[in-house]
């Protein structure tokens, strides 16, 4: 499987990840799981301090789509064909988790779910989707 701490240099190193704040992935499992940080900053946010959805959707897709990686053994690039986010309460700048799993994985087809966490534990906002898989 791969190596973690490499991933996480990687995935930081890149300028998409690093402008929606990737710190690291925690864990990221071929049984098709994912959690992974991000560090949320001022200038992911909008009136009062409140982390604008679109990076709370990022997030949380960003997740969904390693988790169908990790099933597939990195064989596979999810493509969101759809993707449902509710958001529960207000995300605001610091360190942010989320977590995502493969719920049904077919041949061309991957269903998830996922979450984002604040450093309290609070669930901020969960998610859904159904990807496309393109072998690699």
């Amino acid at each position: 499987m791969i190596d973690i701490n490499e991933y996480s240099e990687k995935m930081r190193n890149a300028p998409l990840f690093q402008g929606m704040g990737f710190q690291r992935v925690i864990s990221l499992g071929e049984e098709g799981a994912a959690k992974f940080e991000f560090k949320a900053e001022e200038r992911h946010c909008h009136s009062g301090n409140i982390v604008q959805g679109g990076y709370v959707t990022g997030w949380i897709d960003t997740t969904m789509a390693h988790a169908a990686m990790a099933k597939t053994n990195f064989g596979s690039n999810p493509l969101t064909l759809e993707l449902k986010v509710s958001f529960l309460r207000s995300a605001h700048p610091g360190i942010l988790t989320t977590s995502a799993s493969v719920i049904k994985l077919g041949k061309t087809m991957a269903f998830l779910e996922g979450s984002l966490i604040d450093d309290e534990g609070n669930i901020v906002a969960k998610g859904s989707s159904t990807n496309r898989l393109i072998p690699r």
